[in-house]
């Protein structure tokens, strides 16, 4: 059994904990480099650089 928390800042951090643990995104190596240089891409197009 876990520990109840006693303070609202520890209900806080637990609530916060939970939502970083469900919400978290494994990207491979492939992945990575692809969205920089989409970013890239896109940044360079606003820019209007040839």
């Amino acid at each position: 059994m876990t520990k109840e928390p006693t303070t609202l800042k520890d209900v806080a951090d637990r609530v916060v904990k939970n939502i970083r643990r469900k919400t978290g995104q494994m990207y491979s190596s492939e992945e990575k480099i692809r969205i920089v240089l989409v970013g890239w891409a896109y940044r360079v197009f606003l820019m209007g650089i040839t």
